[in-house]
């Protein structure tokens, strides 16, 4: 009897530990990728560094799924997923990581973070009610953000500071209408197929934009640093880290595995002070913390009317 239970016991820590742990890893690890990219960006043009990893990383995705023998997409399906692939991919992650070329990762990560926000002020744009929890959650990161400035409004009369800055919230506001883009046209066939056909559609987007602007330097010049960070980004960022995403998003609450997303500009910004020495203030972690406070209230409220709805 004493076994059995020992036994049940034992499964039941299992069960609840190996998703906890899932989750620790990729609250850790995505907040890393920030500091990968960072230092790729620096020794190679940033949107050769996204075509590449997303290339890389697609084949990966789209080869497990053909072996798998997954169906492909069909009609209209291949749409959404053009569509997505401009979105999340050549825009949204093409714009955060050449914004980070010019600001630190740590910023990067802040405002990478606060595409909830953009999707309440689209809502109220759309004339869609919006709870006052949202919009309180909305005013606090307001004032997270502008405290974090603080230190930095000087650096808004460098032209590379600004454009950083600037690249960095439009990937923020891609995102978010990627976001709701998802949940208006939820697709039918395998999502996780699919987002290795957006990264590796995108790819094909980034390679032509780059080869037409002749902004790539030969592969033969790329330094060992940037390909270093190309294959953590491929290996980590998008595919072991996004697998244990989904398993601890499978076995886990929403309100729990959420919790990734706060923590992964803590480790941003923390490693990034750490590895490159970049600025660690008072005020970037107060403004941080407040921030982040604000992103719990709006994620909060945008569960709750899911719920309700």
């Amino acid at each position: 009897m004493k076994a059995r239970i020992k036994k049940a016991v034992s499964l039941k820590v299992k069960a609840i530990g190996l998703p906890i742990l899932a989750l620790c890893w990729v609250s850790f690890f995505w907040g890393t990728t920030w500091i990968a990219s960072k230092e790729g960006v620096k020794h190679m043009p940033a949107m050769q560094l996204v075509a590449i990893r997303q290339f890389l990383g697609g084949i990966l995705y789209v080869a497990y799924f053909l072996f798998k023998k997954t169906p492909w997409p069909k009609g209209k399906q291949w749409k959404t997923i053009l569509i997505l692939s401009l979105l999340n991919f050549v825009l949204s992650n093409g714009l955060s990581t050449w914004g980070i070329k010019y600001i630190s990762s740590g910023l990067g990560a802040i405002l990478g973070a606060i595409f909830p926000i953009w999707i309440v002020i689209i809502t109220l744009f759309r004339g869609e009610k919006t709870s006052k929890l949202a919009v309180t959650g909305l005013l606090i990161c307001f004032g997270g953000v502008c405290i974090i400035f603080y230190d930095h409004l000087k650096d808004f009369l460098q032209p590379n500071f600004s454009f950083g800055i600037l690249l960095s919230l439009i990937a923020t506001l891609t995102w978010a209408f990627g976001t709701l883009y998802t949940k208006k046209k939820a697709a039918s066939f395998n999502p996780y197929f699919s987002l290795g056909l957006q990264m590796m559609i995108s790819s094909l987007f980034l390679f032509t934009i780059i080869g037409a602007t002749g902004t790539t330097i030969p592969l033969s010049e790329i330094p060992s640093n940037s390909w270093w960070s190309i294959g953590y980004l491929v290996i980590i960022g998008s595919v072991l880290t996004f697998v244990a995403f989904i398993y601890a998003l499978q076995k886990l609450p929403a309100e729990v595995n959420s919790i990734y997303a706060y923590i992964n500009p803590i480790v941003a910004v923390i490693l990034g002070a750490i590895i490159f020495g970049e600025p660690l203030t008072l005020l970037i972690a107060i403004g941080g913390i407040i921030v982040l406070i604000g992103l719990y209230l709006v994620n909060q409220a945008m569960r709750k009317k899911k719920m309700a709805a």
